[in-house]
């Protein structure tokens, strides 16, 4: 992968100055909201109930599909 995992919030936002949106950028930042969420000591399921918030930048079946998304790749680093 040619980006680090992120260790915060803000190395995660920091993301968004990347001039090109790739899939491994992509890959990146959930690797990075995964650690975060494990070292805060949140489970699976709050993850996903966060991602299932109302919200107006991602619709409700976006959000669902990205729950879903997030669910294999905390699998995979189980």
């Amino acid at each position: 992968m040619n980006y680090p995992i992120p260790d915060s919030p803000q190395d995660i936002l920091a993301l968004q100055q990347k001039p090109i949106v790739d899939e491994e950028l992509v890959a990146s930042a959930i690797a990075g909201v995964i650690k975060i969420v494990r070292s805060q000591g949140k489970s699976l399921e709050d993850l996903t109930a966060q991602v299932l918030e109302d919200d107006p930048l991602l619709d409700r079946q976006q959000r669902r599909w990205l729950s879903q998304l997030l669910a294999q790749a905390w699998e995979s680093f189980t």
